[in-house]
Formats: structure tokens, C-alpha cells, sequence
């Protein structure tokens, strides 16, 4: 049927018709199917025009049409596989970071703990939500948070607890996303990728310095809640971090959670009798930062 016999059916350029007789053929034998056929009785059974073939042609906002603006489309898309396969590649590789649970918790019995990539997308909202601070640039901390540990997905979670040297985690990392900028094909979004990875490495900004007190807020926070949910004890987690935050807002930040800490300690003694406190925990209820502050003090009791 020609779109002149069927005026529902738009005007399309000859060239975009199939010419050869075995394509038509093929065409033919799609059309007359019975699947097809009963469509097509279907459609005019509920009133439904003339079904139309879906156009081949993308047509841009702009002002062109026709068949400049499919060859214009064709050409476009002619270079877009290659780029496309290394995307793809690019973020195969990257669902590791899904699978991959950090080590600390683990070494700590956590079950189910959380994964890199879920670590990296609660600092990435840290950065959204932290207010403007002054020479800081707060879109580019999303995205040191959110590539910042992106090498763990070829050379996993490495925690001090396996004894390796920093330079050697360093170099381990640095190849590790080497090689998965070439995955991605190399060009300028793998570039800004190597730029704020090194950038959070050096520490060497104030954007890292602000991801890098997230890194850490985030870590205590996750310390928090898993004491409340599987009753454990996570000292070391807080210690490991104590005036170690650059920022006012990391400190601020990291001086909420550990108030929360202590608050819920206090509130189980009143509750139950028993604060369930090691040595090293008290020391860090009267000093936050290296900053000791004053508070009246509180009847302690250490459990073995």
C-alpha cells in the first residue's frame, strides 16, 4: 500500500523503501503471517486505522527533515558501537563495586555488610547535601566520592589490617585504574576519571580534602549502626579516625555521630544496668577531635 493511496501513512523518501526483490519478498512474508494478519483483523474490528510503519528517519528538533536528517542520524550512530561496547565494558567491570563487601566489617563479623559501592554512594550524597563552602566546588566532590575507591574493583578492598605497605596499595590502585581507563576506551571522560582519583589520592585540593572527611564520617556512621543492629562494640573504627578531619564540616559531622554514640551507651546503663565499655571507649567519650571538652562525669562500669 503507498502512502498516496493511504493518507494516514506520511510521505517518505523512496530510498528508505527496501528495492531488491528478495527484501521485498521477505517483507511480504512478514506481512502476510497469519500473527500479522490476525492484527490487522483485530485492529479493524476495534475501528483502529491502518496500522503505519514506524519511521526509520530520527528527526532532529531543529530544521532539518527528510532524508538529510536520516543521513545526518545514520552518520552519528555509524560512530557511536565502538564507544558504546567500551561503556558497556566499562560498567560490567564496574558491578564488582556492588559485589565487593568491605573488609573491615567483615573482619569485624558483620554479616551482610556493606559493599564499596554502597560506601561510595553515601558519600557522593554527603557531598550533595553539604551547604556551600567557601573555594569549594561541590559538584566536583560527587564525583571524587564517587570514583575515589573505584580501582577496588579489580584490586579489592585493601584494609591496613593485610599489612600492606601504603605505597604498594598506592601503586596496586594506580594500574588498577589504568586499566580500566583503557577498558573504557581511553579518551576525556577516562582522563577526568585519573585526574580525580589522583587528585583524592594526593589529597592535593580542598574538594579531597572534604571527600576525604566524608570517607571517614561515612565509615563512623556505618560503625554506628552496625552497633545498633548487631550489638557489637566497634571501637577501633572510631580511634582510627579520631583528629584525623580536616574540616569544620567533617568535624561537625563526625562530633554528631559520636554524641549519638554516647548517647545511646548512657541510655543502655540507665536501661539495663550495664554500659558495655572497653578502656580505649572511655578514653574517647572525653575527647573528641584531640579536642577534650568538658562534661560532668558519668559512673562507669567495664565488662571484662
Amino acid at each position: 500500500m503507498s502512502a498516496a493511496a493511504n493518507p494516514s501513512l506520511p510521505n517518505r523518501p523512496h530510498s528508505l523503501l527496501p528495492h531488491s526483490s528478495s527484501s521485498t519478498n521477505t517483507l511480504n512474508r512478514c506481512l502476510l503471517s497469519p500473527s500479522i494478519s490476525i492484527f490487522f483483523s483485530r485492529c479493524s474490528a476495534t475501528k483502529i486505522e491502518a496500522p503505519k510503519l514506524v519511521s526509520l528517519c530520527c528527526r532532529n528538533s531543529g530544521s532539518v527533515s527528510g532524508t538529510d536528517g536520516f543521513k545526518s542520524t545514520m552518520s552519528d550512530a555509524s560512530s557511536a558501537p565502538s564507544y558504546s561496547s567500551s561503556a558497556i565494558d566499562f560498567l560490567t567491570l564496574c558491578h564488582r563495586l556492588k559485589t565487593t563487601k568491605r573488609k573491615g566489617w567483615i573482619n569485624h563479623g558483620i554479616k551482610g555488610p556493606e559493599s564499596v559501592a554502597d560506601h561510595m554512594y553515601r558519600m557522593a550524597l554527603m557531598a550533595l547535601i553539604a551547604g556551600d563552602l567557601p573555594g569549594v566546588n561541590r559538584e566536583r566532590c560527587i564525583k571524587i566520592a564517587i570514583v575515589h575507591d573505584i580501582a577496588e574493583a579489580i584490586v579489592g578492598d585493601i584494609t591496613p589490617s593485610d599489612g600492606i605497605p601504603k605505597e604498594e596499595k598506592s601503586r596496586r590502585e594506580q594500574a588498577a585504574l589504568n586499566e580500566m581507563c583503557e577498558v573504557l576506551g581511553g579518551g576525556m571522560r577516562a582522563e577526568e576519571i585519573k585526574q580525580l582519583w589522583t587528585e583524592y589520592e594526593n589529597n592535593s585540593s580542598l574538594e579531597a580534602n572534604l571527600v576525604k572527611d566524608f570517607d571517614k564520617v561515612e565509615m563512623i556512621l556505618q560503625a554506628l549502626e552496625y552497633e545498633m543492629e548487631h550489638g557489637k562494640i566497634l571501637d577501633e573504627f572510631f580511634l582510627s579516625t579520631a583528629g584525623k578531619f580536616q574540616t569544620e564540616l567533617g568535624k561537625s559531622w563526625a562530633a554528631e555521630i559520636i554524641s549519638r554514640r554516647n548517647s545511646r551507651r548512657f541510655q543502655d546503663f540507665i536501661e539495663h544496668g550495664i554500659w558495655k565499655l572497653r578502656l580505649s571507649t572511655i578514653w574517647h567519650l572525653v575527647e573528641v577531635n584531640s579536642k577534650p571538652f568538658s562534661a560532668p562525669l558519668l559512673p562507669i562500669f567495664l565488662v571484662g
